[in-house]
């Protein structure tokens, strides 16, 4: 299958589509042959299939024609859009989960306020910032809108990104009270709150294309997006095009932000975008603002804005150093040619060096248990050995605490060589010191005591590549990493008060009261709707433990440890998989049968939120009453109506209120629901948790739960078909596949 991706030119596709049946025939041709094409984040890949092999093959006539048809295309101007192009691919499409109750009138508010915005798109000057942004907001209900298109579109085709942006908009987010769509060509938000002044959330993303670019496209694309990201916040209307050596490049904000809130969001855009290379095509996505690069024309060329009259001195230097290389280029020819002669021999030298250790180090991929497998990208590459030295050589001394895999030491970053990227691997290296990070922070190092073998380094690989891409205010950073034959080292941001289980169950019990507990099971549950239903592909974590959540200094919640990595895909809701994690928090059907879905993640979660309440382990069956686990002891307390009774003693009662703390159990009950579909997703559950009623909560008592009072789950890490022993039931995992947009 020949595939091949042509960003933002959907008419043209639909061109080739309708010349190829018109040349061919449409009937010989559809019958035997099979068009497909699909939207992706990086525009619309189209792809012809060859006819299949049960039908004749096309005559030799048919071939001929179809030929010609393709040279005629291969003539077509496909280096420059000239058609209108309303840019209408979709790249995030996001809907708030409570709807409205009143929904004849949110239709019509919601009809009132599109139509001002169209009215106040159509009636502007087309050289007006009018022509491309529109706000509008009703006081009773409480409703507030805008629109934006991308500064290059014209008034025409901004006018078709909206109504398409209208329309998908009311299909797919319904009565919610709130939502956003980001097309290629515009954006459009509602909500029933203001927002005009926001300019960034922890939940941003990033999209990006297909392909691998050569290392000097990397080299421009970082020296247009650093003179957008410093020229765009201080243009007129937030908005700047441009290109440059083969880069194509925008940047955009929100119009009603300020100047600085523009600056700060397209910083976070600036870093988020350069995460797609090697990528030739990249976006970078945020409620204020919007960046975007490709090594193909997406806005005409009387679109692009002159950067330099807002460019700093620094800046300006830079654009100045640039042009002047540039025009000094014929004259240092010859000179690069005599030296280039040596420096080949010397480039050979080393390639044959490497190829050599290469060949020594080399490790067979994993097969069967690795997804969407890559070079590692994007995080700061330490000096093994300066981490050695640094945890004196991982001493007991410098450790502070186990996690999956290993053991995690703290460590002062001053005391690390760090060989640092200000944006990714890809960008230009350069060196923050000697010895330190910007702000000499203490880091946390995890040693993975793992055995030597490719499946080690797989999963290795697997845990840098899924968390560099991961920023949220309840997930843990990663910082950077380190190899070195078999020793695997993660550098993580230190969390100095260490993980949950040591506030519920060790020398620390009893330090958190009840609002504490309560904002760390709700930044818990926010960080796991993220990676399952906001971040770019579906995670699942597969670990949720309370070792595995660490506290900040504001005792908020970080979900850690992403040690053992799953990719859930797209199309399915639940995969098989060898079963890795802690047993007394996992899910029955993936202890015993090995089905992995999202809903792993939401049981453990249950447990998790019950061993917070309660402060007892959920495998510990010494504790009283005796002989029984958590899971069963909260159920009979639920039964019985007695949930008041499984608090933790260490609790002041004047704390919190008996009606919140049952409605968090049941909360916590539905989750661990037999039947995977009973149970909520995480983002159900963060709704769940800020209401305020316990209406539609109704947990019934899992099968697996028997009159044995025992609570059963797969005691072997063997795949499914093994035979099961009484165990408390248990747990879950994490990893990255092909970024598609939500």
């Amino acid at each position: 299958m020949g595939c091949a991706n042509f960003p933002g030119y959907i008419a043209k596709l639909n061109m080739l589509y309708l010349l190829l049946n018109a040349v061919i025939g449409f009937r010989s041709v559809i019958e035997n042959s099979t068009f497909s094409s699909r939207g992706t984040e990086s525009g619309l890949a189209f792809c012809l299939i060859y006819p299949k092999s049960s039908h004749p093959v096309p005559s030799p006539r048919t071939m001929a024609y179809f030929a010609s048809a393709l040279a005629f295309l291969a003539l077509l101007p496909w280096s420059r859009i000239t058609a209108a192009d309303p840019q209408t691919n979709l790249i995030l499409n996001a809907c708030s989960l409570i709807n409205v109750t009143n929904t004849t009138a949110f239709a019509a508010t919601i009809n009132r306020t599109f139509a001002h915005l169209h009215s106040t798109i159509s009636s502007a000057a087309p050289s007006s910032s009018d022509s491309h942004f529109a706000t509008a907001q009703n006081s009773d209900p409480q409703f507030y809108a805008l629109f934006q298109c991308r500064g290059y579109l014209s008034t025409a085709d901004c006018l078709t990104c909206f109504s398409a942006a209208d329309v998908h908009i009311r299909r797919y987010c319904g009565p919610a009270n709130g939502a956003r769509i980001i097309y290629d060509g515009c954006f459009l938000r509602y909500e029933s709150a203001p927002f005009f002044d926001q300019d960034t959330r922890l939940e941003y993303i990033n999209s990006c294309g297909y392909g691998n670019s050569m290392n000097r496209f990397h080299v421009a694309v970082r020296q247009l997006l650093e003179d957008l990201n410093a020229a765009t916040p201080k243009t007129p209307t937030f908005f700047a095009a441009a290109e440059r050596e083969g880069v194509f490049a925008v940047a955009q904000c929100v119009e009603t932000v300020s100047e600085e809130a523009c600056e700060q969001c397209l910083e976070t855009a600036f870093y988020n975008v350069g995460l797609c290379l090697p990528s030739s095509d990249g976006r970078a996505l945020d409620v204020g603002c919007f960046m975007r690069y490709s090594n193909v024309s997406f806005f005409p060329a009387n679109r692009t804005v002159d950067l330099s009259p807002y460019l700093t001195n620094s800046a300006r230097n830079v654009t100045m150093e640039h042009g002047r290389a540039k025009s000094s280029k014929k004259g240092a020819l010859i000179g690069a040619v005599a030296g280039g002669v040596g420096g080949l021999l010397l480039l050979l030298g080393a390639i044959s060096l490497l190829w050599i250790r290469r060949s020594r180090d080399q490790r067979n991929p994993s097969e069967g248990d690795t997804l969407g497998e890559s070079t590692l990208q994007g995080s700061l590459n330490f000096h093994y050995k300066d981490l050695d030295n640094a945890t004196n050589n991982f001493s007991e001394k410098n450790k502070v605490g186990k996690g999956g895999f290993g053991d995690v030491y703290k460590v002062k970053s001053s005391t690390v060589k760090d060989v640092a990227f200000l944006m990714n691997h890809n960008f230009q290296v350069k060196f923050l010191g000697e010895g330190q990070f910007k702000n000499g922070r203490t880091v946390a190092v995890k040693r993975l005591t793992i055995t030597q073998t490719s499946r080690a380094r797989a999963d290795f690989q697997n845990e840098v590549k899924l968390i560099r891409n991961i920023h949220h205010r309840n997930l843990v950073n990663l910082l950077g990493y380190s190899s070195k034959c078999d020793n695997f080292l993660l550098v993580y941001e230190y969390m100095a008060n260490g993980s949950l289980d040591k506030f519920i169950f060790g020398n620390k019990r009893g330090f958190l009261n009840w609002r504490q507990r309560f904002d760390i099971i709700v930044g818990v549950a926010r960080g796991l709707a993220y990676l399952h239903q906001e971040f770019l592909v579906r995670i699942i974590h597969r670990d949720i433990k309370c070792s595995n959540i660490l506290l900040d200094n504001n005792f908020q919640p970080r979900v850690a440890d992403f040690g053992l990595a799953r990719l859930l895909p797209e199309d399915k809701s639940h995969v098989n998989t060898i079963f890795a994690g802690t047993f007394g928090y996992t899910a029955p059907e993936y202890a015993i049968h090995g089905q992995l879905s999202e809903k792993v993640d939401t049981y453990s979660y249950g447990i998790v939120v019950l061993e917070i309440i309660s402060g007892r382990k959920c495998n510990d069956i010494k504790l009283q009453p005796v002989t029984q686990y958590l899971l069963e002891w909260a159920w009979k307390l639920y039964e019985r109506d007695l949930l008041l009774e499984m608090v933790d003693e260490t609790l002041d009662p004047s704390d919190y209120t008996p009606e919140e703390v049952k409605r968090i159990i049941k909360i916590a009950l539905l989750c661990t629901q037999s039947t995977v579909a009973a149970r909520p997703t995480m983002s159900e559950i963060v709704v769940l948790l800020v209401n305020q009623t316990d209406d539609a909560l109704h947990p019934t008592r899992p099968t697996f739960i028997e009159a044995s009072n025992r609570v059963y789950g797969e005691a072997s890490s063997s795949p499914a078909g093994s035979t099961s022993t009484p165990v408390a039931a248990s747990h879950a995992t994490f990893s990255t596949f092909q970024f598609s947009a939500r």
